[in-house]
């Protein structure tokens, strides 16, 4: 199959207003700018932009499977990917997308250098395996997000999805709402700012996690963590928290309770109920100080 090139690699060629379904319908395209393309029709075909490198797609709609794999320098913009759209973008280097609206489900695995701004992404398992992404003012819904993925920077953004940001690795995200559950299960080296964390079974058996300025709900939090830090958090239908956590810090308002630290020095504003049973291992190592005590 031809590759699809510019005639001069600096001056890109253009493609525009084409309505394609056959199979790998521009692959292999080099510098190209494609514009209003439509992969759509009877034919079905898959893999229409495969193994491309320094593309750019904008306002075009993508309903067939498999439309990006394996690119390379690749730009997308004010574009729509619907729901037939299967995994859409997988084994990516160097993407760059904004302004785009993702159903497809199954988007971005195992892909480096992913920048999103202005975005929605619908899509179960997104995220999964990847490396090096930032994400700014943008709307993402998965059930599973981020799976396994690390060097992640992440602003403003609206998240929805149960098994979230599960075996992360070096994370920080800021201005945010995320509402969802057993997120950050095993995760290493996650910082958050500034944000809403709703959810329940919050980040157990996570290491080097920081909550800073953050409004946290939900029950049992923060269970089996290493090396825990509050600052200046607020809470919210939070009980049987912190169990067999390392926690350090403080928190701003109340917890329903606590059960079984085993280490570590917390700052409250009023007094939990402090659940200590025969599974208790905290030998003395636990501090907990309440502001308002009488």
């Amino acid at each position: 199959m031809n590759k699809i090139t510019g005639s001069n690699y600096m001056e890109k060629k253009t493609i525009k207003n084409e309505i394609r379904d056959d199979e790998r319908a521009y692959y292999g395209s080099i510098g190209v700018n494609f514009i209003n393309i439509t992969l759509q029709g009877p034919v079905d075909g898959e893999s229409a932009f495969k193994e491309c490198e320094d593309i750019s797609i904008t306002e075009s709609n993508f309903y067939l499977r498999y439309p990006c794999w394996h690119d390379e320098n690749l730009n997308i913009s004010n574009s729509t990917f619907f729901d037939t759209s299967r995994a859409p973008l997988w084994y990516c280097f160097n993407v760059k997308i904004n302004d785009v609206n993702c159903l497809g489900v199954k988007a971005l695995r195992e892909s480096t250098n992913i920048v999103i701004k202005d975005s929605s992404f619908v899509s179960e398992e997104i995220g999964w395996r990847c490396s090096n992404i930032s994400i700014k003012r943008s709307k993402v819904d998965g059930v599973y997000a981020f799976f396994q993925s690390e060097d992640m920077k992440i602003d403003n953004i609206e998240f929805k999805g149960k098994y979230s940001f599960q075996y992360v690795n070096n994370v920080v995200i800021t201005n945010s709402k995320l509402d969802t559950k057993d997120a950050f299960w095993h995760s290493k080296n996650v910082t958050v700012i500034d944000s809403l964390v709703k959810g329940e079974y919050l980040a157990w058996y996570s290491e080097n996690l920081t909550l800073i300025r953050c409004h946290i709900s939900g029950t049992q939090p923060l269970c089996y963590c290493k090396n825990l830090t509050l600052i200046d958090c607020t809470t919210e239908d939070c009980d049987l928290s912190f169990e067999n956590s390392d926690v350090h810090g403080n928190i701003k308002g109340d917890i329903i309770s606590i059960k079984n630290p085993i280490s570590g020095e917390l700052t409250i504003d009023n007094e939990p109920l402090y659940i200590k049973d025969k599974f208790d291992r905290s030998r003395g190592r636990f501090i907990l100080n309440i502001k308002n005590s009488k």
